[in-house]
């Protein structure tokens, strides 16, 4: 038996809410099978299964939010079917964590009884009321220790210590009282002067105004949540990353005669745009430098075998999304342009596949007709190497001794300079450019 755990699709993904499970207990799955959907903070993932056998039990209910590796569920290996319908899977556990005990954390000052004030003592001689007035002592809160309980300017003394001398008048002391109210809070660590009323009633108002509950603020929008985990998955890499930047101009005309040739006559959903090419050549070139392939992990750089292409696509929405052309250097140019329009479709809909975000060795993002002409784009970590392609504009050109205006794009290249150096950066873009130049044989 194996568990099933929560995949991490992403360098920016620390936790998934499972959103749908597609299988249930006894159900056969097999290697690369579709078995639940994830909501991440970018998208909804449909996330596979990576090895043969029989569901067993269903660890996590719809609509659980886990950190990832935590179990999803189990898978038995080669085991034959559970019998009888799956079980329900409900939002109780099956074994309720005992109530924790209720805790009772103590408050700086000690609440007063509320209610009318009790009466002073019946006796109090003149000399031990003048006594009290002077130091603010209420006599109604004054324990007595002559006879009959009658209050002795000894026990009024005493009184005024224990306020740390403190003075309150006998009216702010009874307003404290019928408020809950500590005097001391009215006037902390106040040795002389006397605490009026008002004084009290203002602290008490200002206690109310700070016990209050705070309004909760909203919820974030899809939109501001995906923002903020780009936002802190980009300053992880300019933290993390020594990133170098370097650029060059690529005469695109070769390249877009072929393709106006190759489309001439086709249906429009047998042509292919400008970024195909684009994706593709990117693609190649990487064969030629395999160092900005792959992954630095706590290892250090692993070169990957494979070329998976990230491309950066923008969410209806807002925010941004790179999945992955998986082996996009052996496509041919019409099944990576499907290939293409099949992710972005999936993607815009909230239907990507764990692989897809999972596995990237290298991203391109191409900013299309309405972008700016130049991008330095930010590396997406574990990666090493971004590749970026500003807008196609007219520029007059250098052409055989001749100045002609051709169709020109700024490609750009961001890489990690723990695995690379400017030397082997410029022989990435020296073979990019070479292969948009003969598109022909891509």
């Amino acid at each position: 038996m194996a568990d099933y755990l929560m995949p991490s699709l992403g360098a920016d993904m620390d936790e998934g809410t499972l959103i749908e499970w597609l299988v249930g207990p006894g159900d056969p799955v097999h290697r690369g099978q579709v078995v639940a959907v994830v909501d991440t903070s970018k998208s909804a993932i449909e996330v596979e299964v990576f090895q043969d056998g029989v569901v067993g039990e269903l660890l996590v209910p719809v609509g659980t939010t886990v950190p990832v590796g935590t179990p999803l569920a189990t898978i038995l290996e080669g085991a034959a079917p559970l019998p009888g319908s799956a079980p329900e899977v409900t939002d109780e556990s099956e074994s309720p964590a005992e109530p924790e005990p209720e805790v009772t954390l103590p408050t700086e000052a000690v609440a007063m009884p509320t209610g009318a004030p009790p009466p002073p003592p019946a006796r109090v001689s003149p000399v031990v009321r003048h006594h009290a007035h002077e130091l603010g002592v209420d006599l109604a809160t004054v324990r007595g220790s002559g006879p009959d309980g009658q209050p002795t300017r000894h026990d009024v003394d005493a009184a005024a210590r224990a306020a740390q001398r403190l003075r309150v008048s006998p009216y702010a002391r009874r307003r404290a009282r019928e408020l809950g109210l500590d005097p001391a809070i009215a006037a902390p660590g106040r040795p002389g002067g006397v605490v009026r009323a008002a004084e009290i009633e203002a602290a008490a108002a200002a206690k109310e105004k700070a016990e209050r509950p705070a309004a909760a603020p909203p919820p974030a929008t899809p939109a501001e949540a995906m923002r903020a985990a780009i936002g802190q998955l980009m300053a992880r890499s300019k933290r993390e990353i020594p990133h170098y930047y370097l650029q060059t101009s690529i005469d695109l005309g070769p390249a877009m005669r072929w393709l106006a040739e190759h489309n001439t006559g086709r249906p429009p959903s047998e042509r292919i745009i400008p970024a195909a090419l684009l994706l593709k050549a990117a693609a190649l070139a990487v064969r030629e430098v395999p160092d900005l392939n792959g992954f630095y992990l706590d290892s250090g750089f692993q070169r990957s075998e494979q070329i998976h292409l990230g491309v950066a696509v923008a969410l209806r929405g807002g925010g941004l999304i790179a999945p992955a052309i998986h082996d996009a250097d052996t496509l041919a140019l019409v099944d990576l342009m499907a290939a293409l329009k099949d992710l972005v479709s999936r993607a815009r809909a909230g239907r990507l596949r764990g692989s897809e975000m999972s596995d990237p060795t290298l991203t391109v993002t191409n900013l299309g007709e309405q972008g700016a002409e130049l991008v330095h784009g930010v590396i997406y970590p574990p990666q090493v190497a971004l590749v970026g392609f500003g807008r196609v504009v007219e520029r007059p050109c250098a052409v055989d001794g001749a100045v002609l205006v051709r169709p020109v794009t700024v490609a750009t290249l961001a890489a990690d300079h723990r695995v690379t150096d400017g030397r082997l950066g410029s022989r990435y873009l020296a073979a990019l450019e070479a292969r948009l130049t003969h598109p022909e044989a891509l």
